[in-house]
């Protein structure tokens, strides 16, 4: 069986308008009022060629912000040489080539890293996970442990390093953990029976998924009529036979505490669906340097230094 996930169905990114306003919000977290080194220090008509360069193995992911962010601050910017996302590349290659006015480079230069540094830091992270639990049935998916702003690029980085994305929000699907069923059962109420009355609440087309961290818990659950069982920091033992229990009446997905060490040994317990926060909460940026190679003034240039605002 391949299992469906609440994920797959919720795989949008932000549209180009939207991110557009959330790059110029980046790029104005950095500039404050304005890049007092570049205006005083570089020529206004200087112009500049960037190489994107990485330092360390990974994968990449992001590289067509390079020239989204530039072109903030530089209408008249290019970039080349663009990198594909998903490219595994090895220390030295050349993620992207750009050129512009030197002070817009130099300006977008710690946004354009951190963006695309942290998207293939979370692509490599994934990519690893993702290699871990090949030859199994399971399939690794992120959570909502994301950095704030920066979910939609996080969940699109999780996907080009060859994993799945669980729901984008709280709005995606209906998923009852601990906490809820502490509410739903809060008068000593049946948990089976709070569960089919809520079903009976939920619009047809919405997916109903409940963690349990008990196997005593899985009979009164499937009783309910969920779709997903999230069996949460259970032992080995324990995910196998909380999979033999339900018997494919449900998706099984293990979370919790799960890492590159054991996440191996997780997938082979028989588990649909392997939850990993740290995939976004815990992903290294992958190592980028961003460095002139050409640069050019004209002769009049040296009067123009630091005259104007920076961009």
């Amino acid at each position: 069986m391949t299992p469906p996930t609440p994920s797959d169905r919720a795989a949008a990114s932000w549209p180009p308008a939207d991110l557009e306003e959330r790059l110029r919000a980046f790029l104005a977290e950095d500039l404050g009022r304005g890049d007092v080194t570049a205006a005083a220090i570089v020529p206004a008509d200087a112009t500049a060629t960037a190489r994107l360069a990485v330092k360390a193995a990974g994968v990449v992911c992001g590289a067509d912000l390079v020239e989204r962010v530039v072109r903030l601050l530089d209408p008249g910017a290019t970039a080349e040489e663009l990198l594909a996302d998903r490219t595994v590349v090895r220390p030295g290659s050349v993620v992207a080539v750009v050129r512009g006015r030197a002070r817009a480079l130099l300006a977008a230069e710690r946004t354009l890293l951190n963006l695309v540094q942290r998207m293939s830091g979370v692509a490599t992270l994934t990519s690893r996970y993702v290699g871990a639990v090949a030859g199994t049935r399971a399939r690794i998916v992120d959570t909502r442990k994301t950095t704030p702003g920066l979910r939609s690029l996080e969940r699109q980085a999780v996907r080009d390093g060859g994993g799945r994305n669980h729901r984008r929000s709280l709005s995606d699907a209906i998923m009852a953990k601990d906490n809820h069923l502490a509410v739903l059962t809060a008068g000593g109420g049946d948990l089976a029976t709070a569960l089919r009355e809520a079903r009976e609440r939920m619009p047809h087309t919405a997916h109903l998924e409940v963690e349990v961290d008990r196997l005593d818990q899985l009979d009164a659950v499937l009783a309910g009529g969920v779709d997903t069982i999230m069996l949460d920091n259970f032992s080995l033992d324990d995910l196998r036979a909380g999979v033999d229990r339900i018997g494919g009446r449900a998706v099984v997905e293990a979370s919790g505490g799960v890492s590159l060490d054991s996440v191996a040994a997780i997938a082979a317990t028989g588990v649909d669906v392997i939850s990993v926060g740290a995939l976004t909460h815990s992903a290294r940026a992958l190592d980028l340097g961003l460095d002139v190679v050409i640069a050019a003034v004209k002769p009049s240039g040296l009067a123009a230094r630091g005259s104007g605002a920076a961009p």
